[in-house]
Parts: structure tokens; C-alpha cells; sequence
């Protein structure tokens, strides 16, 4: 019995070591880690919140740093939120006190706004930099329009906002709370199109930006993909841990797969339509780092079945299907 036991313990070990550990191509973005990163819709750009070095944008074709951005002067680096708009004209970024959106075309800031309401807690913006939607520790979601000053605040969670995600055209608006519910909801009117219930805390939330899927996680073992048109479960992502964290979450165009990343170096594909896990990846951690780890921040589809990744450690990292 013993002897079985170690077998059966030793093959469990085994199975839990199956992802792959070695990038086809890595680059350094951020030499000593970063706080936050994000890639574009269209995989050309990377916007990474660096420890030491600001705010740092890259182009990813060319791997030349495109600009370089210190959210509130001087000092060291909070910024631990940001997004880049799907058209790739406007980023958004905050740390818990401020936010702040920045043309990706000249490189300029446009404006800053400080809240002292509550933490920032999450931040999108949409296509030319016309909405920025923010989630807040008081439960309270903004969305603000800086050309028009147009403001409205979404009221219906009951506890701390976790994740938030915007729809490119900036009309819809998903949020994730500690309140157990993620809501799809109207930034034009304020108004609930579907609630997405929970059984613990909603830690992630993501829209695809064609408008087919939502995808909202809790702490435990939901991870749900929704369809957006009627509110109805697709599929709930298939693992076997007790709880799995994501960290991040990207739809393919092709509308087949969801890609995630997690807090443990961890990165995943899955199938939407019936929720098993096509593959599975570990990012390279820090150099020197106890424990050995790194937080996936951001993730994307290349061209020829090859996949990006950016995590803490300050590496890009490419992949193969």
C-alpha cells in the first residue's frame, strides 16, 4: 500500500510537470521585472509597467522601445494597471490613486485624472481613447468620456470591483467583483444586459473583441465562457486543482480558443466550445527569484500557430502551438 501510494504520488507530480518550459525566442522588455503589461489586439505592440524604468512601450515587429512614460513624475514606479485601446491609438494607465491616457501615435500624454473617492482597482479604455472605464475598491465602476466629460457611474455591485473589460466601439462594459457576480452592462444608459452569477469571488473577466464571448473566473473553479448574445454558458474550463487564479485572458479571432495566463508562470489554451485544455506553458521566472515564479501579465496570437507572453519577469516570450 505504501509503495502504491508513492507510485500514485510520483505519477501525480509527473502530470503536474507537463507544461512546456522553453520559449522558441525571448526577449528582455524590462530588465529588472515589471508591475503590469498588456499586448495589442493586433500583437504589434507591448505596453509594460517596469520596476525600475516607467512606463515603456515597444514595437514588437521591430523590438525597438518605442516611447517612455513616468505616470507621476518623479519617483518610483505604482503603476500597476494598464490597457492599450484595440485600435492601438490610446493606453490607459493608473496606479492606485490616479489615471492617466496617453496617445500611442505621438507618444503624448492627454490627460490625468486623480480619484480620491476609493482604489483603483482595474482600468480599459476603447477604440481612439473615447471611453476609459474604471473599477474601484468601493464597489463603484466609472465610465468617463475625458473629450465630452460625460460621466456614469455603474452601481449594481455590492463589493470590491476585481477586473473590468471594455467592448472596442466602448458601449459595453463587463465587471467582476468580490460581490460573486460579473455584469455585461450598457455604458450608455447604465443598464444590466446579463448577469453572470458566481460562487465566490469574480477574479477575471474578458471580452472578445468581435463581440461573440465573455469570460468571467472566480476564486475557486469557474472559469466560464459566455455567449454575449444570450446570456448562455458555452463552456466551463476543464482542470483539475482545486482553484486556479488567472491573471489574464485573450480570445483567438478565429473565435476557437481562450488563452490564459496565471500568477504561477502558468499559461493555457482551450477549446470554447467545450472547455477541455489544448496545451499548457510555463514562462521563464526572474533570475534569482526564491521562490521560482512569475505572474503572466499579458498574452497574444501570432502568426503561424506561435504565441507571446509577457510576464513579471520582464521577458517576452514566444511559443509554439
Amino acid at each position: 500500500m505504501r509503495y502504491l501510494t508513492l507510485l500514485l504520488t510520483m505519477l501525480l507530480l509527473h502530470g503536474c510537470t507537463g507544461a512546456i518550459t522553453t520559449p522558441e525566442e525571448s526577449v528582455i522588455l524590462a530588465e529588472d521585472g515589471a508591475l503590469a503589461a498588456d499586448v495589442s489586439s493586433d500583437n504589434t505592440l507591448a505596453l509594460i509597467s517596469s520596476v525600475n524604468d516607467g512606463i515603456l512601450v515597444w514595437d514588437i515587429t521591430s523590438r525597438e522601445k518605442k516611447f517612455q512614460w513616468s505616470h507621476q513624475g518623479e519617483g518610483n514606479n505604482l503603476v500597476t494597471n494598464i490597457h492599450i485601446a484595440p485600435d492601438n491609438s490610446h493606453a490607459v494607465t493608473s496606479d492606485r490613486e490616479a489615471f492617466a491616457i496617453w496617445s500611442l501615435i505621438s507618444g503624448e500624454p492627454i490627460g490625468f485624472w486623480r480619484i480620491d473617492e476609493s482604489s483603483i482597482r482595474d482600468v480599459a479604455v476603447s477604440n481612439q481613447g473615447r471611453g476609459i472605464l474604471v473599477g474601484r475598491g468601493n464597489g463603484k465602476v466609472m465610465f468617463f468620456e475625458h473629450e465630452t466629460g460625460r460621466r456614469i457611474e455603474f452601481l449594481g455591485h455590492q463589493e470590491k470591483i476585481n477586473s473590468v473589460a471594455l467592448s472596442p466601439n466602448g458601449f459595453y462594459a463587463l465587471t467582476g467583483g468580490n460581490d460573486y457576480v460579473a455584469y455585461l452592462w450598457d455604458t450608455r444608459t447604465g443598464q444590466v444586459i446579463h448577469r453572470f452569477p458566481h460562487s465566490s469571488r469574480v477574479t477575471k473577466v474578458a471580452l472578445d473583441d468581435q463581440g461573440r464571448y465573455a469570460f468571467t473566473a472566480d476564486s475557486k473553479r469557474d472559469a466560464i465562457v459566455w455567449d454575449v448574445q444570450s446570456g448562455e454558458m458555452i463552456s466551463n474550463l476543464s482542470f483539475i486543482q482545486r482553484q486556479k487564479i488567472f491573471s489574464t485572458a485573450r480570445f483567438s479571432q478565429d473565435g476557437k480558443y481562450l488563452l490564459t495566463g496565471s500568477p504561477t508562470r502558468r499559461v493555457n489554451l482551450w477549446n470554447i466550445g467545450d472547455g477541455s485544455e489544448h496545451t499548457e506553458w510555463k514562462v521563464t521566472p526572474k533570475k534569482g527569484s526564491r521562490p521560482q515564479s512569475a505572474v503572466v501579465y499579458a498574452t497574444g496570437f501570432l502568426p503561424n500557430n506561435k504565441l507571446l507572453t509577457i510576464s513579471s519577469s520582464g521577458l517576452a516570450e514566444v511559443w509554439s502551438q
